[in-house]
This record gives structure tokens, C-alpha cells and sequence, in this order.
């Protein structure tokens, strides 16, 4: 089976890679080849009553499967090269920026028109956030919603299954370089093509290493974020969202010169489980609809590390701290803040009686055996400095999940065009360690159809 274009992965990139193909060369013969299930086949089996925990699913339908990682995320686009990733450097700010609107058009078009585009220009909070040594970044926001975002990738597929072969639920065991092109091994079979696209997500990470490895292609270490999945009462944030909907946050702590950020705010939303190669971790979801919408708003707090000399593997240090949360806690752990800084773990009584009600279930306990001292103190000094923004953020009742791991691939050495050392072989989204967003990840997309659109 011979193909012109082959996909791996059917994440951001990988979709608007085939988007861009089809709509400019519909005489393409493409096949997008994703471990996971399609859309309409991803069903979480946690479900809050019968099933409060993970199950531990073959294909974890949260993180893989049409859409991937962000397929249920809350359906955010940042606007912006000030963070989701550094494609910028790689084609220059304005082109990243272009794409990026353009991305935003195709998903306006394909059903998330009418939802709303925030801003930070203008506003005043800058100044509030800069007064307390917070410092609020640069960013145009597209709020689609878990629900919307949904609905924009159910019109995507139907736009692309006629004309694009998909294999769901077939894992790419590996590429090998052929005479005319690329190899690529399933359990399924061999398919060979002339042009592959590598677009494989967080979750491929040690996929694309070993891969890298094997084809000899160079990387770079990245970093690592790791911290906590904060959850209090929607009016706390209520000034911040309501105006910003997403404000990325960076502050830099007194003890150690770390930087602590926000990531991932969802007004009204919820705290969620992720499974990312069998390790159980917390991220938060936020629904467009008002009759999904909650009474709590979550975001996290991460601080970044990287590691270089002798210890190289900054994802291996994150799984080892999730690996001890989920033996501690059997999965996420939930504490109260006001027991943090107690020193004492949190209770089943003690979260029962709070004046929040937690979105998530997990296990009352203590995060100090969990995250390492520098990590932890660096979160606590960040709470406060919020708190002087956000009045409140530093309640008692105030709820902290751990653990919330971003792993960030390898970053794979690839020139201008995102194209490996091998001819042919282009390496996109967040499975390049170059991007870490929907936004940059659906962008690199595009611009790799584009480039070879031109050679085709």
C-alpha cells in the first residue's frame, strides 16, 4: 500500500496537515495512521459514580485517538509566540502568528463561530499583576469550550475521512527508511510512502526518541514542568476570567529565582484525570455550554526544569515524581491549602467539610511527601503573590492536585521547513518538542503542508 503523504498521529498537527493537503491537492493520496480510537469511538469509562478512577485502558481515550491530547482539553488557541512553543524560531514571529489566525479562521468556519476571542491588550490587570512583581504575558485567546471544541473536530473529520485513509487504533511500531521514501511498520502491515509527517503528540514521547535514535536523527533534551492543578471558587477569578478568560501568569520566587507560572485556567470548569503512559496525573477542562459549567474555576501551577549535565532525562525526573503520587495516593492526591502549610495531610472529613466541593474525586493526603521542597515552597510563595491580585486564592479551603506533569518531547533537530536531516521526514507538533499548544501545534501543521505542497 503506497501512499504520497503518510501522517502519524492525528492530533492538531496531524489534522491540519491533511486539511491543508486536501484542500490544496485533493489528487494527494494520504493516510493518517493514529494509535488511538476515532472521535466518536473515545469514551473515558470514569464516569464519577460506578467507575471514580482510572481504569487503566489499553488506549487511554482522554490522550490519544482523533484530535489527541486536546480533543477533550477546554479548546483553548493562544494567539502568541510568548509561550505554546517555540515555532517561532524556526519561521519567524509574523508567519507563526499568520498561521496561527488561520487555524483560528478554519475552526470558526467549522463550527466554533460565535464563540469568543479574548485579549490582553488594553487591559489594566497588566499593570495590577506588575505591581506585585506578577507579570501578566501577551495573548490573543480563543475559548472554544470542551463542547465546542468537540463539535469543530466532529466537522473536521467529516470533512477529511473522504478524502484521507485513516487506520485508528494502529499503532506505527516504527519507520524505516526505503529506497523511494519511508516505511511505515504496524502490526497491521507495511505501508510505504514517498513524504512522512511524524505528529505524534506528548503522549509519543518515548516513541519519538527511540525513533530518533534508531534513524539517527539529532535531539535535544527539553524541559519539564511539574507542580499542582489549583481549584477554588469561580468568583475568586471572576476578574481575571471574565475579562481574559486565560491569563498566563509568571512570577518569580525570592527564595530561589525559579519561575512559577499559571497554565491552563478553566473558569467554571473541571479538574480531570490524564493517563500518559500508565502514570495517573491531573489537568482541568472548561465547557462553552452554561449547563456544564461548575462553581469552581481550576488552573495549575508549574515550575519548568531542565536538566542538562550528568542527568539529561527531565521526563524521567516528572514520571518519578507522578510514579510516587500515584503509589502514595493511588492516583491524584488532593490537599487543602491551609493543611499544607500546616503541615498536616488532608482528611476525608477535612475536604468533606471545606467550603468548596471538589470537581474531581481523588485521595485526601499530603503533597510535601510527594514534590520535592524547592518545587513545593516555589507553589506556596506563588499562592500568596496571586493572592494579592486575587483575594482569596490563599483560603484555607483552597484545593491543591497532585501531581500536574507537562512532559515535553525530545526537542528533535529539524531546518526552516520543520524537515528532519532525512529528506521527507518532517517532525510537527508538541511530538518535536518545538510546540506545546493547540494553537502551534495545528500552525506547524499547516506551514509543513504548505512546504511540501511546494515540492509536489
Amino acid at each position: 500500500m503506497t501512499y504520497d503523504v503518510i501522517i502519524v498521529g492525528a492530533g492538531p498537527g496531524g489534522i491540519f496537515s491533511a486539511y491543508e493537503l486536501t484542500q490544496k491537492n485533493p489528487d494527494l493520496h494520504i493516510a493518517v495512521f493514529e494509535a488511538g480510537h476515532a472521535l466518536d469511538k473515545r469514551k473515558c469509562p470514569i464516569n464519577g459514580d460506578t467507575v471514580k478512577t482510572c481504569v487503566g485502558c489499553q488506549s487511554c481515550s482522554i490522550m490519544s485517538g482523533f484530535g489527541g491530547a486536546g480533543a477533550f482539553s477546554d479548546g483553548k488557541y493562544n494567539i502568541t509566540n510568548d509561550f505554546g512553543g517555540t515555532l517561532y524560531e524556526y519561521i519567524g514571529k509574523q508567519q507563526a502568528l499568520e498561521l496561527m489566525r488561520y487555524v483560528d479562521d478554519i475552526n470558526m468556519r467549522y463550527g466554533g463561530k460565535g464563540t469568543k476571542l479574548y485579549s490582553t491588550a488594553g487591559t489594566s490587570l497588566k499593570k495590577v499583576c506588575v505591581q506585585h512583581d506578577l507579570h501578566l504575558l501577551d495573548a490573543s485567546v480563543r475559548h472554544l469550550g470542551t463542547d465546542i471544541n468537540y463539535v469543530v473536530l466532529a466537522n473536521l473529520y467529516e470533512e477529511l475521512k473522504h478524502r484521507v485513509t485513516f487506520f485508528f487504533d494502529t499503532p506505527v511500531q516504527t519507520i524505516d527508511v526505503a529506497a523511494d521514501g519511508y516505511e511505515i511498520v504496524c502490526s497491521k502491515g507495511t505501508y510505504t510512502c514517498k513524504t512522512c509527517i511524524v505528529s505524534v503528540g506528548r503522549s509519543g514521547s518515548k516513541w519519538m526518541e527511540q525513533l530518533c535514535e534508531k534513524l539517527h536523527i539529532p535531539t535535544r533534551s527539553n524541559r519539564v514542568d511539574i507542580g499542582v492543578r489549583v481549584e477554588l471558587p469561580a468568583e475568586v477569578f471572576a476578574h481575571l476570567t471574565d475579562e481574559l478568560y486565560e491569563s498566563k501568569i509568571v512570577y518569580r520566587t525570592k527564595e530561589y529565582g525559579d519561575k512559577v507560572r499559571t497554565f491552563c485556567m478553566n473558569p467554571k470548569g473541571a479538574v480531570v484525570n490524564e493517563n500518559t503512559n500508565g502514570i495517573i496525573t491531573v489537568n482541568g477542562h472548561s465547557y462553552e455550554d452554561p449547563a456544564k459549567q461548575t462553581e469552581n474555576t481550576n488552573f495549575a501551577l508549574l515550575v519548568a526544569k531542565h536538566f542538562s549535565e550528568p542527568f539529561k532525562d527531565s521526563n524521567g525526573y516528572g514520571e518519578s515524581i507522578a510514579r510516587l503520587s500515584n503509589m502514595l495516593g493511588g492516583g491524584v492526591i488532593v490537599q487543602r491549602f491551609g493543611d499544607l502549610i500546616r503541615g498536616r495531610r488532608s482528611t476525608q472529613s477535612r475536604i468533606d467539610e471545606a467550603f468548596i466541593t471538589p470537581t474531581l474525586k481523588a485521595t485526601p493526603g499530603d503533597l510535601s511527601l510527594v514534590l520535592p521542597k524547592r518545587l513545593l515552597d516555589g507553589i506556596i510563595e506563588m499562592i500568596y503573590a496571586l493572592d494579592k491580585v486575587a483575594p482569596g486564592t490563599a483560603n484555607d479551603d483552597t484545593l491543591l492536585y497532585g501531581v500536574e506533569v507537562k512532559f515535553y518531547n525530545m526537542e528533535v533537530d529539524v531546518d526552516a521547513h520543520l524537515e528532519s536531516c532525512l529528506k521527507g521526514l518532517y517532525v510537527i507538533g508538541d511530538g518535536s518538542g518545538i510546540t506545546h499548544s493547540l494553537s502551534h501545534a495545528s500552525a506547524s501543521g499547516v506551514y509543513v503542508a504548505r512546504n511540501i505542497l511546494k515540492t509536489t
